[in-house]
């Protein structure tokens, strides 16, 4: 039972990064997945922010490609769902760097970056389609705005991976190179 509760101790930032990471996929497979149905359309982009930037147009063309039963939708997405896929994805990150670079911390500040761009960028979001369900001109400024958030998220993100993917190659070459015991 000891020997159970030490290899716990000593591997239990590698199980709730395993954990984390199983959370992330089944929420994102069994939550936004199914939450997104209701403002998903067959032609065309279903996320404002899954893309890199956005213009004006890409916006006026994302609402005006739904009816208002689906912008309510999408609302309520970006409101709950959305919000809380960012606190899961950055648990699972924050997990891996922690795995991988135990006395580096500093590196957790780039994914809650991130999560923290990801939130204001669905604010603005919710202030362009709160603009256009008044039927009111959407600002370019706003739009601006929301874009450069989101270019912003995704190079965070961006970051994010090249950290855990240095720590996987050195954890790897850690392996690789260590000395077989006999």
């Amino acid at each position: 039972m000891s020997r159970t509760i030490k290899l716990f101790k000593n591997h239990r930032t590698l199980y709730f990064a395993i954990g984390s990471t199983s959370a992330m996929f089944l929420y994102a497979k069994f939550i936004l997945g199914h939450f997104s149905r209701g403002f998903t359309i067959d032609v065309g982009s279903n996320s404002l922010g899954l893309s890199f930037y956005y213009t004006l147009d890409m916006v006026q063309n994302f609402f005006e490609s739904r009816n208002r039963t689906q912008l309510l939708c999408y609302r309520q997405f970006l409101q709950i769902w959305d919000i809380i896929f960012a606190l899961v994805y950055t648990l699972m990150y924050a997990s891996w760097i922690m795995y991988f670079f135990k006395n580096k911390r500093l590196f957790l500040i780039i994914p809650i970056l991130a999560m923290i761009t990801d939130w204001s960028e669905n604010y603005v979001e919710l202030l362009m389609l709160e603009t256009y369900l008044n039927s009111n001109p959407i600002s370019e400024t706003l739009v601006s705005l929301g874009s450069g958030i989101n270019t912003f998220k995704w190079a965070s993100s961006i970051i994010t991976y090249l950290i855990i993917f240095v720590g996987i190659m050195s954890a790897l070459k850690t392996f690789l190179i260590k000395p077989k015991l006999h």
